[in-house]
Parts: C-alpha cells; structure tokens; sequence
C-alpha cells in the first residue's frame, strides 16, 4: 500500500492533517466501495492509532463517517458535506483547509490599494498618518463564496505584494515570499452575529443569517504587523478545538505565548 505523507513539522495537529486529507478523498469518491479501518489507515499514513481515532471520532460527529460496535467505518449516503472546519489555536490557514476538503479556494481582490486609517495604524503600533497597505478579498470554495476578508498591513513593508496575484494563494506564504514579512503568532476574537444585507450580498446568503465574524492581530516576533477582519458564512464553516493531556502536549508552543498563537490567513 502507497504511503501517505503528512507535515511532520507542520503547525497543524496530525490528526486534523489526517482528517482534512480523508475528507478530500471522500469528496473525490475514493471510498465509494469501501471505508478502510483503523489499522489500515495507521499502516497507509504512517502515525499513532490514537491519531487516527481522534480524526474518526471527528469525521463521525460531523456526520461524515458512521460505524457500528465491531462494524468497519463507512462514508455516510447523502450529499457532501458543506461545512469547512478549521482548528483553533494552529498555524492551519483557512485557505489550507479547504484545498485540503477537495475544494478549490480562490479569492476575488475587491481592493489592493495604500491607504490611511488612524484607527488601525494605533491597532499596529503606528502613527496614525502612517501608510499602509489595504487588501479586500471575497474568499471562495470552489464557485461558492466563504468569507469577505479585509487585510491592513504597514505599507512600508508590504508594498511589494501590490504587484502579486492573490486570486490563488495564502497571504501568509505571499507576505514571506515577497516581502520577507512572516506572521508567527497573532491574538484572535471571535464572535457570531447576524448577516446584515451588504455581507449577505457578499456572502450569497439571506439577511439575518448566521455568520462568525473574527478580528485578529498578527504578529512578528512579538511586533504587530497586520490587523484583520474576516465574516465567515455560519453555515458552511466551523472552528475545532483538542483539548487534554495528549493534545495538550502536541499542541503546546515552544515558549509560553499564550496570548499569541499561530493565525489563519
């Protein structure tokens, strides 16, 4: 049986790299014949039984994967679940995580321009007749849209990604790749509200519907460098969480920055 390899060193928890992985394959129509166990998946991905057990454990509360005492796992009938998950307190990017369910994610650029906004440059640190850099997205999966995303970053540094095509990319890796800027950590609020009739535009969903709106700080080597707002559709998106011992463990930092963990992008 081919290996399959999962990022050892990535930010993401194996387990979530794992469940991401087996969720694309089931939207291709790999396991139409049959879902493989545990001990097959141990064996195809290299990694713990635990670690597969906490990917199964979240696929069957999410509906996809069912299983019956002695009984192998087997992909739900019905439609492809519409829901996007992506786990809380990771270096996991929202754009990671739905190429990863077999989507493709592309972006609308509504705005890529230098602007000005005293509030935000103080948010960074800044003066507030500081420059800086002001990025628009309409985040898609596939043909639907996900979430309308607003990015503002010191012009000074982020210049150069006025020239960059963003339709298909991280903006995390672009930052790193063009401007040598490398968010490493970041502080994030997250609260659910109801969709007023520009974001359900936006969105192609029904005023009053549910969405997650998140603020965030990102930072580099302690200094903040972008500030964020992101609405995210409530019906196709959800955040995980590990908690315990072992993922304690897992998940743990380096260093005691618990007010600054790695953030989305």
């Amino acid at each position: 049986m081919a290996s399959r390899s999962l990022e050892r060193a990535g930010a993401a928890p194996l387990w979530s790299q794992l469940q991401d992985d087996l969720l694309g394959r089931i939207h291709r129509g790999d396991f139409a014949a049959a879902f493989p166990g545990e001990l097959a998946l141990v064996e195809e991905y290299a990694v713990s039984r635990n670690t597969v057990r906490q990917a199964l454990a979240q696929l069957r509360a999410d509906g996809v994967v069912t299983a019956a005492r002695g009984r192998a796992p087997r992909v739900v009938d019905g439609p492809a679940r519409p829901e996007i998950s992506q786990p809380v307190g990771t270096g996991s990017t929202l754009f990671d995580v739905v190429e990863r369910t077999g989507r493709t994610q592309t972006s609308v650029v509504r705005a890529l321009e230098r602007t000005t906004d005293g509030v935000v440059a103080t948010r960074l640190g800044l003066e507030e007749s500081t420059p800086l850099l002001h990025l628009e997205r309409l985040r898609h999966a596939d043909d639907e849209p996900l979430a309308w995303d607003r990015v503002w970053l010191p012009f000074a540094a982020a210049a150069p990604l006025l020239g960059v095509d963003l339709t298909h990319t991280a903006l995390h890796r672009a930052l790193v790749r063009h401007t040598g800027l490398r968010v490493d950590g970041g502080r994030e609020r997250i609260h659910a509200e109801l969709a007023d009739p520009v974001r359900a535009r936006l969105l192609g969903i029904a005023p009053g519907d549910a969405v997650l709106a998140m603020e965030r700080t990102g930072y580099q080597r302690g200094l903040p460098v972008e500030w964020r707002r992101t609405v995210v559709r409530g019906d196709r998106f959800s955040l995980t969480a590990v908690f315990g011992p072992e993922q304690g463990r897992e998940l743990a930092p380096a260093t005691d920055r618990t007010d600054r963990t790695p953030v989305p992008a």
